[in-house]
């Protein structure tokens, strides 16, 4: 585990960084089916989904000044009778995996939403991917679904499974 990484909310700062973390899958894996690369301004609707606090939350891992993680939670659909249900994400920078920054993002995500009304945490991950699996597994989420090849980047279909976490939610 990287002991020089520190865990804090995200701020408005730190979106240029998020961004590029989020564009290198875009331009390089499937693990997003987002297929063009954002801007920071384009960024900026979902990250300005995160200011309220409460159930939807951004956390950022830094190292030396420099963001190299986030992990959030944000709404799952955005039909009224799903608010007790997040969806999380989580993406670390090239060369960042491994060292225990995902897990740590996750204890800080978990921590900061634990005393919110939802009921179910919800992943979606491309397959295969071995690591994010086994992080999902590590905080209790079970794969509940298996949709295939319901995306198509890179000229190929991809699969996605989905897991879900139960949250203890106070309804």
């Amino acid at each position: 585990m990287a002991a020089d990484i520190t865990i804090r909310p995200a701020i408005r700062g730190d979106l240029a960084a998020i961004t590029e973390i989020y564009n290198y899958f875009i331009r390089n894996t499937p693990i997003t089916f987002d297929v063009e690369p954002y801007t920071v301004e384009t960024r900026t609707p979902w990250f300005d989904g995160f200011a309220g606090g409460g159930r939807y939350r951004l956390f950022v891992a830094e190292q030396a000044g420099v963001v190299v993680a986030y992990a959030g939670s944000m709404p799952f659909h955005h039909k009224r009778a799903y608010e007790t249900s997040v969806e999380t994400t989580i993406y670390c920078a090239s060369g960042m995996e491994g060292r225990g920054v995902g897990t740590r993002l996750y204890e800080a995500l978990f921590d900061a939403i634990g005393g919110q009304d939802i009921h179910r945490a919800m992943a979606g991950i491309t397959l295969p991917n071995a690591a994010s699996v086994a992080l999902h597994r590590r905080f209790g989420f079970t794969q509940v679904a298996l949709f295939t090849e319901n995306g198509r980047k890179f000229g190929r279909y991809w699969d996605v499974a989905w897991f879900e976490k139960p949250f203890g939610g106070t309804s």
